[in-house]
C-alpha cells in the first residue's frame, strides 16, 4: 500500500498543465517580438520620410511646405494618414550648418496599432541647397 505522502507528489497530469503554462509564454513571448518589429518598422519608416521631406526641402527651388507635404505623402502611404497629420518644418542648424529640419510626430503602436498620440517623435535634417556664388 502506498503512502499519502507518494500519492500527493506523483507527476499524473502534470503534463497538460505545463503545456498550457510553457504555451501561453511562448506566445506572450512572440507576440511581444512581433509588436516590437511593428513598432521599429513604423519608426523606421516615419523617420525616412522625415529625412525625405528635409532633403525635397533643402533644395534651392523648393520650400519648407513642399518639404512637409512629400513627408506627409510618403507617411501616407506607408503607413496611413493617422500617421501623418502631425509634421512640421523649419529652418534651423545641425552641426554648424543651414540646414532644413522636419520633425514628425505620430503614434507609438503599443497593442497592434493602437498606442500613444505624439509617442513618437523624429526629425529628419538636410543641408539648405544654395545658388550663391
Amino acid at each position: 500500500m502506498r503512502s499519502p505522502w507518494a500519492a500527493a507528489h506523483r507527476d499524473e497530469g502534470s503534463a497538460a498543465a505545463e503545456f498550457v503554462m510553457v504555451g501561453a509564454l511562448l506566445t506572450v513571448l512572440t507576440l511581444s517580438v512581433l509588436q516590437l518589429g511593428l513598432a521599429l518598422h513604423i519608426r523606421n519608416t516615419v523617420l525616412d520620410a522625415a529625412s525625405e521631406g528635409a532633403r525635397f526641402a533643402a533644395l534651392a527651388d523648393n520650400a519648407l511646405g513642399d518639404g512637409t507635404t512629400r513627408a506627409r505623402d510618403l507617411i501616407a502611404a506607408a503607413l496611413g494618414p493617422g500617421y501623418a497629420s502631425n509634421v512640421t518644418a523649419s529652418y534651423g542648424s545641425y552641426l554648424g550648418h543651414p540646414a532644413a529640419i522636419v520633425t514628425v510626430r505620430t503614434p507609438l503602436p503599443l497593442v497592434g496599432l493602437v498606442g500613444i498620440d505624439g509617442g513618437l517623435e523624429v526629425s529628419g535634417h538636410a543641408s539648405v541647397e544654395t545658388l550663391d556664388d
